[in-house]
């Protein structure tokens, strides 16, 4: 039972989303809207449950003063911190304030410099020119990004015209087979959990 009853659960709420999604009765409306609001009572529970969580690792982590101890003190002083001023005073109170505006802030612009960094390596990786397709795909970004560029004018008029062209032809039919692609990943997946053929769930039992 301990494995049936998931699988039944599963299979009556999926078929119970599908119909709503498609076929509109109130009493599947009003059950499934009594499943979304479960659902947002879960995770609440999820975050708070992982948020305990992480604050005793890296509790016990600073206790015993492993690898990095300090670390862990600064993210559990900013996570009370944050927790008491936000939830006590809500978030337009001054602490609350200027740690999101001065810590923050300057951190999360931090991490997506960086990640621009990494984005120019994986550029010059990608559009080496070592076979046609990689001189197509190379050829194609030089005018995107120089056509996008206020300079792009200046160099020639006819950069901006076909950079348009390239994103609104070649990139939307890439972006549609994406898409497609991906919801019908989707659609399988999600059919494969609601008949319990894909039970992943189950924690790999």
């Amino acid at each position: 039972m301990r494995r049936e009853v998931p699988i039944i659960v599963t299979l009556i709420a999926g078929l119970l989303f599908l119909l709503d999604y498609f076929i509109k009765i109130p009493l599947i409306s009003g059950i499934v809207g009594e499943f979304e609001t479960w659902a947002i009572v879960i995770s609440a529970f999820a975050l708070g449950l992982g948020a305990a969580n992480l604050f005793r690792i890296h509790l016990q982590k600073a206790i015993k003063k492993s690898e990095g101890w300090y670390n862990s003190v600064l993210l559990l002083v900013s996570m009370v911190v944050m927790a008491i001023s936000g939830i006590g005073w809500t978030q337009t109170n001054s602490i609350y304030s200027y740690m999101f505006d001065n810590i923050f802030v300057p951190i999360n612009g931090t991490m997506f410099a960086l990640l621009a960094f990494y984005l120019a390596s994986a550029s010059y990786r990608a559009f080496r020119v070592r076979t046609p397709e990689a001189t197509v795909l190379l050829v194609s970004a030089v005018i995107v990004m120089v056509g996008n560029a206020p300079v792009g004018r200046l160099i020639w008029e006819g950069f901006p015209g076909y950079s348009s062209w390239i994103m609104s032809v070649f990139n939307s039919a890439g972006m549609r087979g994406i898409i497609i692609g991906a919801s019908l990943g989707a659609i399988v997946t999600s059919l494969r959990i609601i008949f319990g053929i894909d039970r992943s769930y189950f924690g790999g039992q």
